[in-house]
């Protein structure tokens, strides 16, 4: 998988992969932490920035649509849950992230 930041677009096999707006941000996270857990709290503060003020289990969803996404089109990345502490980026393809 090929993630390139500045474009904002990703790629998987060649193909570009549609992602929604914070779908995208979450997978750059992801991507530029791969293999570290990331907390809610700091997905939120990275992906919606300091002044969310809303649920911290919106992240929830988002992942899950994000995974969603991944898994149709066959992506090998994959975004595990570590209960109660947050989320992490493996799988046996690591995301490139380029800067454009």
């Amino acid at each position: 998988m090929e993630v390139r930041l500045g474009a904002r677009t990703v790629f998987q096999s060649g193909r570009p992969v549609d992602l929604a707006p914070k779908e995208f941000d979450l997978l750059a996270a992801f991507a530029a932490n791969s293999g570290i857990v990331l907390t809610r709290d700091h997905l939120l503060d990275r992906v919606w920035g300091g002044e969310f003020d809303g649920d911290t289990r919106t992240i929830d969803v988002h992942v899950s649509r994000l995974r969603d996404r991944l898994h149709a089109v066959g992506a090998t990345v994959e975004i595990e849950t570590l209960r109660s502490v947050g989320y992490r980026l493996s799988g046996g393809e690591a995301a490139r992230r380029q800067g454009g």
